[in-house]
């Protein structure tokens, strides 16, 4: 699973960096936000090689979801349905739609969905980063509450905007640049108001071992050095939930940012998450 804010701009380049050349995967499933007016469909298919087939996609202007699966996987592919909403944002020269987009869909047993999402900017809006999460946690697939209900495996990825704060940028970054970025998770707003229990009750996520993943200077891996100078924050994010009583279990296997990557302001995050359907203990008598 990969999420990445694309500013705007798009390089082929990074795109097949982006899905990468070990496709021993199920389900390659791409949450972006900001996407250029270009057809990144038919990009991201290029980029795969063939190796994978279009299982499903639903966009909203610039903001766009799909999942891909091993080629002729179609038939293990059930129940599929598509989900829009938006919380209005729209600003500047490129397209900045906020809302979220998401995908239902059963693969070889298993009920999942994915939300892609992007929430307000700025560091102040937390509140209403949180009631958007809610929102929209109540709004996607409404009309078909069985959805919600029968998903085993729900996973929340994209550009969900929560700030470090309590810290001015300089001494952010000298933790950042002396590998100390660890220490700044106490001041994570996500984490903050999770344990709050205000947002994604139940999620699990990996840990933060990776460098905030914004904001950069477009084409290096050096932080903002414009006037304002923000704080480095991991506003990219992806969280997954099993559902109670389920019988699955799931394993995250690496949660990481894509450094190398540099057509942004945003570096991409992937997760590799495992799962599988559980053995059914035999009782004997």
């Amino acid at each position: 699973m990969v999420t990445w804010n694309m500013n705007g701009k798009v390089s082929y380049e990074d795109l097949e960096v982006l899905v990468g050349t070990n496709r021993r995967f199920n389900l390659l499933v791409i949450g972006l936000q900001e996407v250029p007016r270009c057809n990144i469909k038919q990009l991201l298919q290029s980029a795969l090689d063939n190796t994978h087939c279009l299982l499903g996609k639903t966009i909203m202007q610039s903001l766009q979801l799909y999942v891909f699966g091993p080629k002729n996987s179609e038939s293990f592919t059930k129940e599929l349905k598509a989900d829009k909403q938006s919380i209005g944002g729209c600003g500047g020269l490129i397209r900045r739609k906020k809302g979220a987009v998401a995908i239902s869909i059963n693969f070889k047993g298993i009920q999942m969905v994915f939300i892609s999402c992007h929430l307000s900017a700025h560091e102040h809006n937390v509140e209403k980063r949180n009631s958007q999460c809610r929102h929209l946690s109540h709004s996607l697939f409404s009309k078909h509450r069985n959805i919600e209900r029968a998903a085993q495996i729900t996973v929340w990825l994209g550009d969900l905007n929560y700030r470090i704060q309590g810290i001015d940028t300089i001494p952010a970054r000298n933790l950042i640049h002396n590998d100390l970025h660890g220490l700044l998770t106490s001041k994570d707003q996500l984490l903050q108001e999770a344990e709050r229990g205000q947002i994604f009750e139940g999620y699990c996520e990996g840990t933060l071992a990776f460098k905030p993943t914004y904001k950069y200077n477009v084409g290096s891996s050096n932080y903002d050095t414009s006037y304002k100078i923000r704080v480095p924050s991991w506003t990219d994010r992806i969280l997954f939930k099993l559902e109670d009583g389920c019988n699955i279990d799931a394993t995250l296997r690496s949660y990481d940012s894509m450094d190398h990557i540099d057509s942004s302001d945003h570096k991409p995050v992937k997760a590799h998450l495992c799962v599988k359907v559980k053995k059914e203990k035999m009782h004997h008598q």
